[in-house]
């Protein structure tokens, strides 16, 4: 039998985890189904109408934001290149599935940025720094919603995708997780469809081309890319 190359590096790779971390991942995956579940029971529960919408959208979208902030609080992660067998990543992956709702559902967030500033706030509460008169066109996708750091007058433009992690082998051929706020200086736009990721900085005033692809912890300037200080290869 043969296999696709790669394919038992990665499997070796894989089982090569401490089982403690694997069972702890496991348990975490379970929360978005635990969230969902709590939620249909409060709606479903006998309280009245006001009650029951309240303790609904409260589990919603307040709930996951104050949970990933206690773990930031009882585990800090630092940003830069983490072990995936580390205690760093089991934190980050808590975080992830604390926001697994919204990654499944876009519709949610979609709905919260029809009302101005809602959405801005809404990330602020996760920690992260968003200025003033910030533009979300439709379609946007946030994946690490404690991780941005953005000025004011920041546009985005349809598609654009904010990966504040991104998992990557290193050097030596180890899965490592690359893990940075985004930052995006004042006045600057993003062009349609980008993927932006973990590290990225974008100069104040800049304006990036569609479907532009920033790996993770490079700097654009001046309409071009620049070497970051932690810019080796992984």
């Amino acid at each position: 039998m043969t296999t696709a190359p790669g394919m038992e590096t990665t499997r070796l790779a894989v089982s090569a985890y401490p089982v403690r971390l694997r069972v702890w991942m496991l348990i975490l995956n379970l929360f978005p189904l635990a969230h969902v579940s709590m939620m249909v029971a409060i709606a479903v529960a006998n309280l009245p109408v006001w009650v029951r919408l309240t303790g609904v959208l409260v589990s919603l979208l307040i709930l996951p934001p104050l949970l990933a902030r206690l773990v930031h609080a009882l585990s800090p992660v630092r940003s830069g290149r983490i072990a995936v067998e580390t205690p760093g990543f089991l934190a980050w992956w808590a975080t992830a599935q604390f926001q697994m709702i919204f990654n499944r559902l876009p519709v949610i967030e979609e709905l919260m940025r029809i009302v101005p500033g809602l959405y801005s706030n809404w990330l602020r509460l996760w920690g992260s720094r968003i200025g003033r008169l910030t533009f979300w066109s439709p379609g946007m996708v946030v994946l690490d919603r404690e991780y941005l750091d953005l000025g004011d007058d920041v546009v985005f433009g349809a598609g654009v995708r904010l990966n504040g992690h991104v998992i990557l082998r290193n050097r030596h051929g180890r899965l490592e997780l690359a893990l940075a706020p985004i930052k995006i200086g004042s006045g600057a736009s993003i062009g349609g469809y980008s993927l932006i990721t973990a590290g990225t900085e974008i100069a104040p005033g800049e304006s990036t081309r569609a479907h532009l692809l920033s790996p993770p912890f490079t700097v654009w300037r001046d309409g071009k890319r620049w070497k970051g200080v932690d810019d080796e290869s992984f």
